[in-house]
């Protein structure tokens, strides 16, 4: 990719209309990808999207001597793991990337070759995402881990054993790590403070269609009972409920309306509920949901972030582009990452004002009231924006500043546009769809 294709023209002020299409969710459909590890058969995942970290967990697969070919229909994977192998060190730095999928290798790799390696670890800089406690939890399986200078290497002596795990925070990757990894541990594992996510409900269906015992408890509690052997699956991935929460927030701050084809209800009901608090529209029906601004002003909210079926992190950050445009003060409390908010003040110099606050703002405390990270934010509105040079921080970040550029006045320059190709499949084909005036320099795309 070349410096120019890095960048966005964005030209502001046009309302968003058309439809859209989400396919499988981001955050479910890498970690089924590794989940075919586990069979002894090959496994059929429909619904896939065009995504990075798609490409990313593939190419992966692939060095481990997984078959990954394209199936029948758009969207489909064949994974066949049969022929499972030790991968080289140096492609497995090169192809991980600044990805953190590879830390859930580890359990199934621990149990088809005895042995695992993971590099350095990336992702979004949004706040601390310590990797220690997944080893933490491997060691707790039986396994035992050095530390090298290029990575980690994990070995697993004996047949990895269930476990009593307690998470001090219910983390949707650490839940992922344990079910990957206590499906075929000897005995039962026993996880509780769990994260219940959509996707993770979703992995667990994955893994019992290979074969895998797992019980879901009303108190964050799952049990997984350990099987000898696991075989493949066949699944349709769960829509992306945040891609599609995204687009519901650009319909809003832009004052358009947007179709977004594949947007399921369930997994979106507090989203939803929000939505039209602040003042949007929206209509559901069997194939989408539509979503736009039915005129007027916006209002106001208090909003705080947390684990499903709180509303997600990964909602706020859009929505918080529109509330820049809402009638009065917005209060928002960041409670699952501590730096999530930095990149308010990217829009208070399009004009936004935010102020940010130590001080846990919601109607609770949480675990960063005292230790002096700006989780809370004012947005005071509504205010005009104005077009702005914008550098990319994170993968939710540079969709909101995407959205902020398409709702301003004038012309913004966006800076690092290919981190949103981590979870947004054909974002910028889907603008032009949409009517958005984007550009990349010296090639008009809408």
């Amino acid at each position: 990719m070349s410096v120019n294709d890095d960048v966005l023209l964005v030209h502001g002020g046009t309302p968003l209309e058309g439809e859209i299409r989400v396919r499988g969710a981001k955050n479910l459909v890498p970690k089924a990808m590794v989940a075919a590890l586990l069979g002894s058969e090959p496994s059929r995942l429909r619904n896939v999207p065009d995504i990075r970290d798609v490409r990313v967990v593939r190419g992966l697969l692939q060095l481990h001597g997984v078959t990954v070919r394209p199936g029948e229909e758009p969207g489909e994977l064949v994974l066949d793991p049969t022929r499972v192998e030790s991968a080289n060190v140096a492609d497995i730095d090169a192809h991980a990337g600044s990805s953190r999928i590879p830390i859930l290798f580890c359990g199934p790799l621990l149990h088809r070759l005895g042995h695992a390696f993971i590099p350095g670890l990336g992702g979004c800089d949004i706040g601390g995402r310590p990797i220690d406690f997944h080893f933490d939890v491997l060691r707790q399986f039986g396994a035992t881990i050095e530390k090298r200078a290029d990575g980690q290497y994990l070995e697993a002596p004996q047949r990895l054993r269930g476990t009593k795990i307690r998470l001090p925070y219910p983390s949707v990757g650490a839940t992922e790590q344990v079910l990957l990894t206590a499906v075929l541990a000897e005995g039962v594992t026993e996880l509780s403070n769990a994260a219940v996510e959509p996707e993770i409900e979703d992995l667990i269906c994955v893994l019992q269609k290979m074969g895998a015992i797992i019980a879901m408890d009303t108190d964050r509690t799952i049990r997984i009972t350990g099987v000898d052997k696991l075989g493949g699956y066949d699944h349709r991935a769960l829509a992306d409920r945040l891609e599609a929460a995204s687009w519901a927030s650009a319909a809003l701050a832009t004052e358009g309306d947007i179709y977004v084809r594949g947007a399921q209800q369930r997994s979106m009901m507090t989203f939803l509920n929000t939505y039209r608090k602040v003042g949007g529209a929206f209509r559901i029906d069997d194939e989408g949901i539509r979503f736009w601004h039915p005129g007027g002003q916006l209002k106001s909210i208090a909003l705080e972030t947390d684990v499903h079926p709180g509303f997600q992190t990964d909602w706020q950050q859009p929505l918080v582009v529109a509330l820049t445009q809402a009638t009065g003060l917005s209060i928002i409390h960041e409670t699952v990452y501590e730096s999530r908010l930095g990149f308010t003040s990217a829009l208070n110099q399009m004009g936004a004002h935010i102020q940010l606050y130590r001080e846990c703002l919601g109607g609770s405390d949480c675990r960063f009231g005292q230790r002096n990270f700006l989780h809370s934010a004012v947005v005071s509105g509504p205010t005009r924006l104005q077009g702005a040079d914008l550098v990319i921080p994170d993968l939710r970040g540079g969709f909101s500043y995407l959205i902020a550029a398409l709702a301003a006045q004038g012309t913004s320059r966006v800076h690092g546009i290919d981190l949103i190709n981590r979870g947004y499949e054909n974002f910028m084909e889907k603008l032009v769809e949409l009517g958005a005036k984007v550009e990349l320099p010296g090639q008009a795309l809408g």
